[in-house]
């Protein structure tokens, strides 16, 4: 379905910020994958990305990522941070009124005064989870960093934090919809593009196989909001070529780079996908 006339068409850009060299295939599917060959041990690593949208005088933020003093706790390198990959594209980033949180993790929702002009687009339901009972449990609240969520509570008291119920309109031709499974409150984003709908999976499927292959990712909060999440996904994306995973390395494989070969880490994502 083609939004109304007059919707812009937005640039979308991933900018890598981040990555985790040592992550093995086990530790990125459940069940693990099946093959011949017990693959268990594999590598297979993990890029860290955050969004821009642009487009109809708008520039819109999808996640802040994580700054050095969390790369450093949680052992996860930054290869080009966030506030560089956003001047590279001629972002300042106190210029940018928008930002839309996927969800709190700690990897997602760092930066914290990164944006001080921004207003927060976040799920109600995110904010109840990570600041509710289930924080008491270890394991739960261990993908969340304390200082993010207090950032966010503070914005909120601050008035700087719009919150959404399931599916909203965050701008003409920007989208944001509930689909929890890896964390309550988290919501993907569907964007209008020169080449139709394209969707911000972020970590709903954090690699192509997730999603394509139907094995949910391990850190989870509910399986079966993740399996529903990829039905989602391909019903809100124009075709299988339209969504986009949350840490794949290959998004820097099938896309071309925004601004010159010598600034890899930032690749276009509203152009036409190569599958080489």
């Amino acid at each position: 379905m083609s939004p109304a006339t007059g919707v812009p068409e937005y640039e979308v850009h991933a900018i890598r910020y981040g990555r985790h060299d040592d992550r093995l295939l086990r530790e990125n599917f459940i069940p693990p994958l099946k093959e011949t060959v017990d693959l268990h041990d594999a590598p297979m690593p993990m890029d860290f990305f955050v969004w821009v949208l642009r487009g109809g005088g708008r520039t819109i933020v999808v996640d802040t990522g994580f700054d050095a003093r969390e790369s450093a706790a949680r052992g996860r390198g930054i290869v080009f941070p966030v506030e560089d990959g956003l001047m590279a594209l001629g972002i300042a980033p106190g210029t940018v009124r928008d930002v839309i949180i996927t969800h709190m993790h700690w990897d997602h929702a760092g930066n914290h005064d990164l944006f001080p002009n921004a207003r927060y687009h976040l799920q109600a339901r995110e904010m109840s989870y990570c600041t509710g009972p289930c924080m008491c449990h270890p394991m739960l609240r261990s993908t969340f960093t304390v200082d993010d969520v207090t950032a966010m509570v503070r914005r909120v008291f601050d008035g700087r934090v719009q919150f959404h119920d399931g599916t909203s309109e965050v701008a003409p031709g920007v989208t944001v919809h509930l689909v929890g499974g890896h964390s309550q409150g988290l919501q993907i984003v569907r964007v209008w593009t020169r080449r139709g709908w394209v969707v911000l999976a972020s970590d709903a499927s954090h690699y192509y196989a997730n999603i394509d292959q139907g094995r949910p990712f391990p850190i989870v909060s509910n399986v079966a909001e993740m399996l529903d999440g990829f039905g989602l996904i391909r019903s809100l994306a124009a075709s299988a070529d339209h969504y986009i995973p949350g840490h794949d390395p290959l998004v820097l494989r099938r896309y071309a780079p925004s601004l010159s070969a010598d600034m890899p880490h930032i690749v276009r994502l509203d152009g036409t996908p190569s599958k080489s």
